[in-house]
């Protein structure tokens, strides 16, 4: 098995390398195993595109394993849009999806040759009994008065418990491990529990369900993992993970292998944070475009490739840090700059009226698609007398160094012509609702003949033909630099996350566009086409990003 040498490797890829050479194993298979009770965020990106591209680097084999052992919380909506979400970035597992309630029967085995090897026992300690007894970091937890029973008087109460002869909490399956160990994880831990409880795939047929530290490193036993590549929070849960597998009979059993989370900076990533926002209605549904969960981020109109790029930028680490949302907002830029054509839409329009330019007349303009990419071509645009331009393109009064039109001010019109303001119309509250210029017909395509220079350059649509559209304008809906919560328990909410354009004006060249469909607004930023609200007659628009980027690549 030949593996690439043209990058530097990871301290993952390293260690999978040192396990291959010593024979440990003879292949390499990863997993991604969510537990299919919310939505997946960027944070599960990295883990996704870890876990899919070290399968195909080594030539190896990647599942996708639904964590299913919790009722309280799964749901099948949630189960289809993780894998809605893990094929939208790359991460193919056609012939291998699998969930872990399909092992029940083989956990329940498992369970049951631990206590006929007197590795586990049946407790009927309360929760709350079972926590003041595992003692603190400092000292040792008691035994429970049930630790020593016998493996048959163990083996039939676990028949009980199965059979449904114990109400919720009334019992548990204790592993026998060790009550002074210094890692509490350790401390005879609940390794099945009992939950009347209908499943979502298993109906009522179980009322035990196996706990997660138990089930997981089973489930990969079962299927064959070589390398259990997680988070930082599960290295404490290692020695408990590779006690499972060897008592539970697996040698060589799958190697836990933990990295850092990717955190980002100002941004709402936690489910619990997430699922809240939902919940209260604060946003609409796990796939509001403000939300990092990946349903969001592809509502909004981020790529896959720009999510691969981000977290390959980020790296792989041993070590907690925050990444700059801004390098995300990078990382969205650069892959769309080449691959998109770059159109006028003016978001908050006023009217200009061009008084010389002849009453009834229109031409075409022709006008480059993206000038950076010529294979992207060119299209036409109407001119006419009547056009409408962004509302702060004109100002009557302006300060210093606005270059745009105020009354005598000389601007281009992008690919079109020289305008001069002459004035204004204002209606009775004063706000202005027509802007009145005059145009230099010597001027078409944007160059002076005679060699005069305007140093302000706007865009514009024409008035009549252009096409009527809703656009959303997105801020982060949280500022966790200032706290999630306020003082008083509610949320921290921007109340600038969304701001809604429902009159703006987009050139025709735009005709009818599809779902996710993105574009360049010229001097706006990168938009994408609403997946949910977008209508044929009336489409909504989100903005992906701004043109401008405050991240800086490190030298």
């Amino acid at each position: 098995m030949e593996v690439s040498e043209t990058k530097t490797k990871n301290f993952i890829e390293q260690e999978i390398d040192k396990d291959l050479a010593e024979g440990v194993y003879d292949h390499v298979a990863t997993r991604f195993p969510p537990e299919p009770n919310g939505y997946l965020h960027i944070g599960h990106a990295k883990s996704i595109l870890l876990n899919f591209g070290i399968a195909k680097e080594y030539d190896g084999r990647f599942n996708l394993r639904f964590d299913d052992t919790n009722p309280t919380k799964e749901k099948e909506e949630f189960v289809e849009s993780i894998k809605e979400d893990v094929k939208w970035l790359g991460a193919q597992f056609e012939d291998r999806l699998f969930f872990a309630s399909d092992y029940f029967d083989q956990m329940y085995d498992c369970a049951v040759k631990l206590i006929k090897d007197g590795k586990a026992y049946v407790c009927e300690l309360t929760a709350d009994q079972i926590r003041e007894m595992r003692g603190t970091l400092t000292s040792p937890g008691t035994n429970s008065p049930y630790r020593n029973r016998s493996i048959d008087e163990n083996l039939a109460l676990f028949e009980k418990m199965k059979s449904g002869g114990f109400a919720d909490g009334a019992a548990v399956l204790r592993a026998k491990i060790d009550m002074a160990s210094p890692n509490m994880n350790m401390r005879d831990p609940v390794i099945y529990r009992v939950a009347h409880m209908n499943h979502h795939r298993q109906g009522e047929r179980w009322c035990i369900y196996p706990m997660y530290d138990f089930a997981h490193p089973l489930e990969d036993a079962f299927e064959g993992i070589t390398h259990s590549i997680c988070t930082l929070e599960f290295e404490d849960h290692r020695p408990l993970y590779d006690w499972v597998v060897k008592a539970c009979g697996f040698d060589p059993g799958p190697r836990q292998i933990e990295f850092a989370k990717l955190y980002l900076t100002n941004i709402v990533t936690g489910k619990r944070y997430i699922k809240k926002l939902v919940e209260d209605g604060i946003v609409d549904g796990w796939d509001d475009p403000r939300l990092v969960s990946i349903a969001g981020l592809r509502r909004r109109g981020f790529t896959p490739d720009s999510i691969r790029m981000f977290v390959d930028m980020c790296g792989v680490s041993k070590s907690n840090s925050s990444t700059d949302y801004a390098m995300l907002e990078y990382c969205i830029r650069e892959d769309l700059k080449m691959k998109k054509k770059r159109m006028m839409a003016v978001i908050d329009p006023i009217k200009l009226v061009i008084d010389n330019y002849p009453e009834g007349q229109t031409e075409e303009l022709p006008i480059v698609n993206n000038k950076e990419n010529e294979a992207l071509g060119s299209r036409t645009v109407t001119f006419a007398k009547e056009l409408y331009i962004e509302r702060e393109d004109f100002m009557e009064e302006p300060p210093k160094k606005y270059r745009r039109l105020y009354p005598g001010n000389e601007v281009r019109l992008m690919n079109a012509y020289f305008v001069t303001c002459t004035g204004c119309e204002k209606d009775a509250d004063g706000n202005v609702t027509v802007v009145h210029a005059t145009y230099d017909p010597q001027t078409r395509s944007g160059s002076g003949f005679d060699g005069r220079k305007v140093k302000g350059t706007i865009h514009w649509v024409p008035a009549k033909e252009s096409i009527p559209a809703v656009v959303r304008l997105y801020e982060n809906i949280i500022d966790e630099e200032k706290g999630v919560y306020n003082e008083d328990g509610s949320l921290n909410l921007n109340p600038h996350s969304l701001v809604e354009m429902k009159n703006a004006r987009l050139e025709p060249a735009f005709g009818e566009v599809q779902a996710y469909d993105s574009f360049q607004f010229v001097r706006q930023g990168y938009f994408c086409v609403d997946a949910k609200d977008s209508k044929p007659d009336k489409p909504v628009f989100n903005r992906i990003v701004s043109l401008k980027s405050s991240f800086k690549l490190p030298k």
